[in-house]
C-alpha cells in the first residue's frame, strides 16, 4: 500500500457526486464564469481607454486578449461584450413613450405562446 493511499483513502474523496452536489458545482462554475468574464470586460475597457491616444478600440482589444493569452471563446465573448458597452454610447436609447428618435419595435408575444401551450 502506498503512502499517498494511506493518507488519502478512496472512501474520503468519492468519485461520484450526488445530483445535487453536481447541480450545485454547475451553479457554482456558472457564478465564476460570468464574474471572471465581467471582471475581463471591466478590464478591457479600462484597457481600451488607457490605449485610446495611441490605437483605435479593436487593435486595443486585440492587445489585451493576446497580452493575456485568453483562451479564443472566452476571449471572442470578451471582446463582444466590450464593444456591446462601448456601442452602447452610439446607439439611441429607446424612450418608453416612444419619441419620435425611437426605434419602432415589434411586440413580443412569448406569454401567448406559453398560454397557448397551456391550454394545449
Amino acid at each position: 500500500m502506498s503512502l499517498l493511499s494511506k493518507l488519502f483513502p478512496e472512501n474520503l474523496f468519492p468519485r461520484k457526486l450526488s445530483a445535487d452536489a453536481e447541480q450545485r458545482l454547475r451553479l457554482a462554475q456558472a457564478r465564476a464564469e460570468e464574474a471572471l468574464i465581467e471582471t475581463h470586460v471591466d478590464n478591457a475597457l479600462m484597457f481600451v481607454d488607457t490605449l485610446a491616444t495611441d490605437v483605435g478600440y479593436e487593435r486595443a482589444l486585440d492587445i489585451y486578449v493576446r497580452e493575456l493569452a485568453v483562451p479564443d471563446p472566452l476571449a471572442s465573448v470578451i471582446a463582444t461584450r466590450a464593444l456591446v458597452a462601448l456601442g452602447e454610447a452610439l446607439v439611441p436609447s429607446v424612450t418608453a413613450e416612444g419619441g419620435a428618435d425611437s426605434v419602432p419595435m415589434p411586440a413580443i408575444r412569448l406569454d401567448e405562446a406559453a398560454a397557448r401551450r397551456r391550454r394545449a
